[in-house]
């Protein structure tokens, strides 16, 4: 029979990482789990700077906490990607960052792959995850969307001049 005993003080600790975590998942806008096995130390270093910049924060957590923090905070449709080295990134800004961001360097760094996320509540496969990542970043859109704004007012701009230029071709 076993006798083994759990140390409450180490039961704890886990219970307040479960709260910790589960916490960061209900306040996240994004969420990336991605399987960070085989990756450098110099490769982790320069994926974990680039995510930071961008005000995500990356984690490696043992799956049995994560998994427990994703049923709390009501996810556990996605526990089924926490197995074997799992990094989470989590951001509350932008939502396609941090899997912009890992889809872009998992292509320099192979043994990096998205396995699962959730966007803005719903939980996404891998491959939803590396289509959100092929969309250009909020600034690309906004910029888009300011082009788009803009085109018409340029449009009037060159038919004023056009005409400003006839008739002074036609005084000439």
């Amino acid at each position: 029979m076993n006798d083994y005993k759990v140390n409450p003080a180490t039961m704890a600790v886990k219970e307040n990482l479960v709260d910790v975590y589960a916490k960061k998942f209900e306040e996240a806008t994004s969420v990336v789990v991605a399987s960070s096995r085989g990756l450098s130390v110099n490769q982790d270093t320069v994926l974990r700077q680039q995510l930071r910049e961008a005000g995500v924060e990356l984690r490696v957590v043992k799956n049995s906490i994560l998994r427990r923090a994703a049923i709390k905070a009501g996810f556990e449709g996605i526990n089924d990607s926490f197995v074997g080295p799992t990094a989470i990134a989590f951001s509350n800004d932008d939502a396609i960052a941090p899997a912009k961001i890992i889809a872009d360097f998992a292509k320099k760094a192979e043994p990096l792959e998205i396995k699962a996320g959730i966007i803005e509540g719903k939980i996404s496969s891998a491959e939803e995850m590396k289509a959100i990542a092929a969309l250009p970043s909020r600034d690309g859109l906004l910029s888009m969307l300011l082009s788009v704004l803009q085109a018409p007012i340029r449009n009037v701009a060159y038919a004023v001049k056009a005409v400003a230029d006839a008739k002074e071709e036609g005084a000439a």
